[in-house]
């Protein structure tokens, strides 16, 4: 019974960094909306499609 709840607990900590890793925002307005513009590309939310223009910050704010 000990290595069943073992290797549940091996299993459930394996599983974590995947959730962790899934971004904040599905696009840019979602972002936007929680007031989040101009993400780095060492944040967290950053996602490469956020990032039209290759310059390493997504979900710039449209040009006036």
């Amino acid at each position: 019974m000990i290595f069943t709840v073992a290797a549940v607990a091996v299993a459930v900590a394996g599983a974590a960094p995947a959730a962790a890793e899934a971004r904040p925002y599905k696009n840019c307005s979602q972002a936007h909306a929680d007031g989040r513009y101009n993400i780095p590309r060492d944040d967290p939310a950053y996602w490469p499609e956020g990032d039209r223009d290759g310059d390493g910050l997504a979900c710039e704010p449209k040009p006036r």
